[in-house]
């Protein structure tokens, strides 16, 4: 097999990086914020079309790259996500910083190399692989956030960030060498049936290496107890760069994790447990926290420990319609926390009385918080009841209560942010908003209303969890 027939499975990849080294030298031969956002938009619909293409061709074959990634259906949807929500975040962040007094370009940059790392996680079928792409997603993230350090917030989140994720990366580096240690492979397959019986058997150091991935991973995907730096981050980043950490970051992340739980054959008794605490400890922590928020930033950030406890849920119920059930929720969350933030990003933190103001963005972000709060004829319904089934199909009734109670106390906060919407103000002032980021803010609500109505098409594209069958079957012996 030739150079180009090894590689042509990360073509989508390939073209995000190649459009950060065309920023760079546009940045270098002459800064001009209007081509650098243009020519990145243009990159990122490329690499769109491409995996459309190709998921859609009729053609499209498995691959494995080097023995490091693994390009299936799976893959291709999560980096289509990917690549759609840091298509609207980047037509949030032109908007958002075209008024910025000092270089806007290298943002641009920043935002593709990150998009090239997390395109890359969820292809990662190997520690290495998988180390190296969450640092190349990382890393420009901590500069992203504190971009307009001249803002004490923002460069207190960049900082935040930093610090506490460089630790969440030494936790797995540590916990890879004890894996590591016993297997003497660090591929994700290649050392499944060994790992597999050197964690049934027990054995401490193994554990306590998984244990110490799940735990880094649980930080980037803010999991209770490693929840706390999140309301903070959020809240002090630039707005359209606090969505894309709560989008295209998180989808990579969960996308391995699924990943790496199937592949590796990590959800023993010992370790789902461990699991099941952290997703109830953070369905309760998010939405309890939540209840007393009134900055809608820190309202999404605790929301969102919430609902990855939800997808938590769904993990540990461990049978067939558990990935259909993570793969839809984590499209639905995607695209509800993109439209949320966009508004949040046009409008401002002040969303009471939106709808006099702004009666576009105002129903715009009505649906994004009966979405969150899972009420039906939105996406969030489905996703919610797809959870659901998932822990009642494996008998986990008391997780399925989880996540009612939780959607419970999660009503009474999105329903008040609504509520807010439509107070009339003493003083009626209209604002308005980019025509660019009002055409993608409603094309998010639709879909999020047609995910809703007519979910049909959307599950089955979330259906990709067969091409894992043979991991499946290893691991849970049907």
């Amino acid at each position: 097999m030739n150079f180009t027939q090894q590689f042509m499975p990360l073509a989508p990849v390939m073209i995000v990086s190649l459009t950060s080294v065309v920023v760079m030298i546009l940045i270098a031969i002459k800064r001009h914020h209007a081509l650098v956002s243009t020519v990145t938009a243009l990159g990122l619909n490329l690499s769109g079309l491409y995996i459309i293409l190709t998921m859609f061709g009729g053609h499209f074959k498995p691959s494995d790259v080097m023995g490091m990634f693994v390009v299936d259906p799976f893959t291709m949807l999560y980096q289509l996500l990917i690549v759609v929500v840091s298509l609207a975040c980047c037509t949030l962040s032109h908007h958002f910083i075209k008024h910025y007094e000092n270089n806007k370009e290298e943002l641009y940059l920043l935002l593709l190399l990150s998009v090239s790392g997390a395109m890359l996680m969820v292809a990662s079928a190997h520690y290495a692989s998988f180390f190296i792409s969450l640092e190349l997603m990382s890393v420009p993230v901590y500069g992203l956030l504190a971009y307009t350090h001249e803002r004490e917030k923002s460069l207190e989140s960049g900082l935040k960030y930093l610090v506490l994720s460089a630790t969440a990366s030494a936790i797995l580096l540590m916990g890879i060498a004890y894996i590591y240690a016993y297997t003497g492979t660090l591929s994700f397959y290649n050392g499944f049936e060994q790992l597999l019986k050197a964690i049934q058997a027990g054995n401490p150091v193994v554990v306590l290496g998984i244990a110490m991935v799940l735990f880094a991973m649980a930080f980037k995907l803010s999991l209770a107890p490693f929840h706390k730096w999140t309301p903070d981050v959020y809240e002090g980043a630039p707005t359209p760069l606090a969505a894309f950490l709560a989008s295209a970051a998180k989808v990579a992340t969960i996308g391995l994790l699924v990943r790496y739980s199937l592949a590796a054959g990590v959800l023993i008794p010992s370790v789902t447990v461990i699991l099941t605490v952290i997703a109830v400890l953070s369905i309760l922590a998010g939405n309890l926290l939540a209840l007393r928020q009134d900055h809608l930033k820190r309202v999404l950030a605790y929301s969102s420990i919430a609902h990855f406890g939800y997808l938590l849920i769904a993990l540990v119920s461990k049978n067939y319609f558990s990935v259909d059930a993570i793969n839809f929720y984590t499209i639905v969350y995607a695209l509800t926390t993109v439209g949320a933030f966009g508004v949040v990003s046009v409008m401002g933190s002040d969303y009471r009385g939106l709808y006099w103001k702004n009666p576009v963005l105002a129903s715009v972000l009505t649906v994004m918080m009966l979405s969150l709060a899972g009420i039906p004829l939105t996406g969030g319904f489905i996703a919610k009841f797809m959870v659901i089934k998932a822990a009642v199909d494996a008998g986990h009734w008391y997780l399925a209560a989880a996540v009612i109670v939780g959607s419970g106390l999660g009503l009474y906060y999105y329903l008040r942010v609504t509520i807010a919407l439509y107070v009339k103000p003493n003083v009626l002032q209209t604002k308005k908003a980019p025509f660019g980021v009002t055409v993608m803010l409603v094309l998010t609500m639709l879909a999020i209303l047609l995910m809703g109505v007519y979910p049909d098409p959307f599950i089955k594209i979330s259906t990709v969890s067969q091409l894992l069958a043979p991991i499946q079957i290893a691991l849970f012996g049907h």
